[in-house]
C-alpha cells in the first residue's frame, strides 16, 4: 500500500494528511513517512505548509487537529458526550464533603456536576451560572447559593465581566470546580475571554482547583488561557489522556487524575 502512495501529488497527499489528523487526533512524522513511502523531510514540509494554512497544528514529532474555533450553543453541548460528563460528575461528587464552599463556573459539564452535587448536604455555592444556581437551590442538599452579578449573557445564562470578577474576590472557597474548552501541555484554555477571566479569578480565590473535562478536549488548544497545569490540583475525567506527551506533562505538574 505504501508503494502505491509514492507518486501521489503533494496537494492530494496533504489533503489525506488532514483527514488522518482529524480521524486519529494525532499523527507522527514517522508513521506518515512510512504510510506514504516518502522521506520524513518531505512530510515535515507538508506539515509546515498545512500548519501555515491553519489546517493542522504542528507539534513535536507530528501533528494534531487545528486550534478549536467555536463551542456551539449551550443546549447542543449538553447533549454532546453526555455519558462521559455524567461519569465525570459522579467522580467529582466523591471529592466534595458536606459543608464545603465551592466556586462553579458556567458549562455543560459543570451543570451536570451540579445535578449530582446538589444532593450533598449544606454546601455553599458561588457561581456565575443561573442554571447552576437554580439546580442547587432546588436540590435536596439544602445548599446556600450566591449568584454573582455582572453583565448577563442569555446564551449561556451567565454573568461575566469586570463586576463578576470583582465579586469573586470577595469570597474564599474550599474548592473551584471548573470546566474548560481545551487542555494541552500548556494548561487549560477556554473559547471565551470573559469566561476565562471568571475561571482565572475563581482559581485565585480557591484552596483547591478541580477541572472537570472530558477526553475529547485533551491535546486541543484554543485562544484564552485559564491556568497552567501546575495550578490544577485534580483533573476529573471520563478517561485518562492517551497522548503520552500530555500524560507526562500532567504527571510532571503533580496533578491528580481521577
Amino acid at each position: 500500500m505504501a508503494g502505491r502512495r509514492t507518486n501521489i501529488k503533494p496537494s492530494i497527499r496533504q489533503a489525506r494528511i488532514v483527514e488522518l489528523v482529524s480521524q486519529q487526533n494525532a499523527v507522527t512524522v514517522e508513521h506518515l513517512a512510512a504510510d506514504f513511502n516518502i522521506s520524513p523531510e518531505t512530510i515535515r514540509r507538508d506539515l509546515s505548509i498545512l500548519a501555515d494554512a491553519g489546517r493542522i497544528r504542528k507539534v513535536h514529532g507530528g501533528a494534531r487537529p487545528a486550534q478549536l474555533q467555536e463551542e456551539g450553543p449551550f443546549d447542543d453541548r449538553m447533549n454532546r458526550n453526555a455519558l462521559a460528563k455524567r461519569v465525570i460528575a459522579e467522580k467529582a461528587a466523591r471529592l466534595i464533603s458536606p459543608g464545603q464552599t465551592l466556586f462553579m463556573d458556567t458549562g455543560s459539564t459543570t451543570l451536570i456536576c451540579a445535578e449530582v452535587l446538589s444532593k450533598i448536604d449544606n454546601l455553599t455555592i458561588i457561581t456565575n451560572s443561573s442554571r447552576i444556581a437554580a439546580t442547587f437551590a432546588n436540590g435536596s442538599g439544602g445548599a446556600r447559593v450566591y449568584l454573582l452579578g455582572g453583565e448577563y449573557r442569555a446564551d449561556n445564562a451567565q454573568s461575566v465581566g469586570a463586576i463578576t470578577v470583582e465579586e469573586i474576590g470577595r469570597y474564599n472557597a474550599d474548592c473551584a470546580i471548573l470546566t474548560i474548552s481545551a487542555l494541552d501541555t500548556c494548561g487549560a484554555m477556554d473559547f471565551s475571554h470573559e469566561e476565562a477571566q471568571v475561571a482565572r479569578a475563581m482559581v485565585g480565590a480557591s484552596s483547591r482547583v478541580v477541572v472537570a473535562v472530558d477526553s475529547t478536549k485533551f491535546s486541543q488548544r484554543t485562544v484564552f488561557n485559564v491556568c497552567e497545569l501546575s495550578q490544577i490540583d485534580t483533573l476529573v475525567v471520563d478517561a485518562p489522556p492517551a497522548d503520552d506527551e500530555l500524560a507526562a506533562a500532567i504527571a510532571a505538574a503533580e496533578v491528580e487524575v481521577v
